[in-house]
């Protein structure tokens, strides 16, 4: 099993035409043949996309609605740059399409708010923005994750840093776990999904046995995922978690890394997400560079 996409997940991408969205495109079709169905340039609608690396072949289409009508997606993966991202989330938003990942950075906050607000009263799913994307091991792939270094296996990750979901997938890989899904939720202050979303599912799938959460200092996104995780265990609902926090060592009040990384008001340091993930039972590892060891530490008991 795992969650929001799997080896039947058909994939548009809106961006496909430059370089990212073809680097992206040719990796995500490298990967155990990831089904990317089409691309979405408004004014290349009717020509076609070939890979430069196998040649592999996808029609480009002159909107969202037009690619969903004609090829059934059900998701779509968006590398267009910051000053049109919002429009393009919108635009997969009207045409329905259930599952969207952002990857695009630097999205103004205003822009978010506008598409949150949208986002809120339709039947989509938005994943992002400034995000890793998601991937589920030899089956899917949306977004720029490493796909060698993963292994099917049974732990779910879900992580607003992008470099430490590789970690945690490197080292749960290495330590013979492997993963459900690997899901990167972004660090920017207004977004799509948020742990708690990521974390009802995983406590849903039965293949995922055990969880890994990776936040940053900032918002409060761990201390409400720490209660709803106390509020399930309440109902019989808890597996083994590990966890971490980046972003320890910084001022107060500053900004670091992420435009969600803010500190201020004594809300949203390190201490204090740290000691929320531990009274909902998370094993909070010293150092990124043990979360696998933590987590199998969990695991034993």
């Amino acid at each position: 099993m795992s969650i929001l996409v799997n080896k039947d997940t058909k994939v548009l991408v809106q961006g496909l035409t430059g370089k990212t969205g073809t680097f992206h495109t040719e990796q995500a079709l490298a990967y155990y043949g990831t089904k990317m169905v089409g691309g979405i340039h408004p004014k290349k609608g009717g020509e076609s996309w070939s890979s430069g690396v196998d040649g592999t072949s996808l029609p480009i289409f002159a909107s969202v609605a037009e690619a969903r009508d004609k090829t059934g997606a059900d998701a779509t993966v968006i590398y267009v740059p910051p000053a049109g991202a919002a429009d393009a989330i919108i635009e997969a938003i009207d045409a329905e399409i259930p599952f969207i990942t952002c990857i695009t950075e630097g999205i103004p906050v205003m822009d978010m708010v506008r598409v949150k607000a949208k986002l809120d009263k339709s039947k989509s799913r938005l994943l992002g923005p400034n995000c890793p994307g998601i991937l589920t091991p030899e089956e899917c792939k949306i977004g720029i994750m490493p796909g060698s270094i993963f292994r099917k296996g049974s732990v779910g990750i879900v992580s607003r840093s992008g470099t430490l979901t590789y970690e945690a997938v490197f080292q749960t890989s290495n330590e013979g776990l492997g993963q459900t899904t690997a899901v990167g939720i972004g660090g920017d202050p207004v977004k799509g999904t948020e742990f708690i979303d990521v974390l009802e599912m995983f406590l849903a799938d039965e293949a995922t046995t055990s969880i890994i959460m990776i936040g940053e200092i900032g918002g409060s996104a761990e201390e409400d995922a720490a209660q709803f995780l106390i509020d399930e265990a309440k109902k019989g609902r808890k597996k083994p978690m590990a966890g971490f926090i980046a972003g320890r060592t910084a001022p107060k009040g500053r900004t670091m890394g992420h435009a969600g990384a803010v500190v201020s008001g004594g809300k949203g340091d390190a201490e204090s997400k740290i000691a929320a993930m531990e009274s909902a039972g998370i094993k909070v590892s010293p150092s990124p560079a043990r979360l696998g060891k933590t987590l199998v530490e969990v695991l034993k008991g």
